[in-house]
C-alpha cells in the first residue's frame, strides 16, 4: 500500500537474532496486503505516519516470542502498531474505535502499543475489544 510495505509487515527482529524464517506463505501475503489497506484507514484517521512494531510472524517467530498459539499474527492478520505523533496507546486505540474501522481484535496492550487485526476472507469482524496489563488478567472493553 502506499505507506505500508511487505518488507514492513514482515520484519522481525526476534527472527533476525535467531535465523529463523519469517517468509509469509502465499495466503499470509494475501491477508497482509488486506491488513495493509486497513492500517491505510487508521493512519488516515489519525493524520499521523504509524509504525508497525509487530506484524507476520512465522510459527516459529511467534513460538520464540511467547506468543498466542493462534496468533493471528500468524497468518498474516494482524499488527501491532504505535501512533507517538498522535498521543499514547490508548488515544490511538480510542481514535480507531471512534471512527468506525472494522477490525477483529483491538487489544490495547496497556503503556506499549496497540494490537489491531482482520477478520478471515469471507468472515464479518467481531470487533472484539480488549485491554492486556502485563501480570493482570485481560479486560474485555479499552480502558484507560
Amino acid at each position: 500500500s502506499p505507506h505500508f510495505s511487505l518488507a514492513e509487515l514482515k520484519h522481525s527482529q526476534e527472527a533476525t537474532r535467531k535465523g529463523l524464517d519469517n517468509t509469509p506463505s502465499e495466503a499470509a501475503t494475501d491477508n497482509l496486503r488486506r491488513l495493509a489497506e486497513r492500517l491505510e484507514h487508521v493512519r488516515s484517521v489519525l493524520g499521523k505516519p504509524v509504525t508497525i512494531s509487530s506484524g507476520y510472524r512465522s510459527p516459529e517467530v511467534n513460538e520464540a516470542i511467547g506468543g498466542a498459539p493462534k496468533s493471528e499474527h500468524c497468518d498474516g492478520r494482524a499488527a501491532d502498531i504505535i501512533c507517538p505523533a498522535y498521543g499514547s496507546p490508548y488515544q490511538v486505540a480510542q481514535a480507531i474505535y471512534a471512527a468506525g474501522i472494522e477490525f477483529n481484535q483491538l487489544i490495547l496492550e496497556y503503556g506499549a502499543w496497540v494490537h489491531i487485526s482482520i477478520p478471515k476472507c469471507g468472515h464479518g469482524p467481531k470487533m472484539e475489544t480488549l485491554t492486556y496489563r502485563k501480570g493482570m488478567a485481560t479486560v474485555r472493553g479499552l480502558v484507560s
